[in-house]
């Protein structure tokens, strides 16, 4: 059977390991990807876009280096939703992580980050 979920990650992310750790924990199946990598695709962007009511802030790593380099506090409210997630599928390091989509319970539920409350609610075998 193929995994109920893709967790895009990195191994040197605090918030992953735990968000790997829940899944192991609840005997979640899941499928993990090294978000450096192999980024998400435009079609995961999208969807991941929508289960966050279309803020695309929301998807970017705002804390990481890549973009406070790129000063993308200050550029993306006047790039284009095309242009930004333009950006996210060239380079994962950009995108917030852990990066969840999957299926529980005959729908497809999606995250960004971990937070176990909403995992709780979200995530099922």
């Amino acid at each position: 059977m193929a995994a109920s979920y893709k967790v895009y990650q990195s191994a040197g992310c605090d918030s992953c390991r735990k968000a790997l750790k829940f899944l192991d924990d609840h005997e979640i199946d899941y499928e993990s990807i090294p978000i450096v990598d192999q980024p998400p695709t435009r079609a995961e962007l999208d969807r991941m876009l929508e289960h966050l009511g279309g803020d695309l802030r929301k998807l970017f790593n705002t804390s990481g280096l890549i973009y406070r380099e790129m000063k993308l506090g200050e550029k993306l409210p006047k790039l284009t939703p095309d242009q930004a997630l333009k950006l996210l599928e060239k380079n994962g390091k950009l995108v917030k992580r852990p990066f969840v989509l999957g299926r529980s319970r005959g729908r497809e539920v999606g995250a960004v980050g971990f937070q176990e409350a909403e995992w709780k609610k979200n995530f099922h075998k």
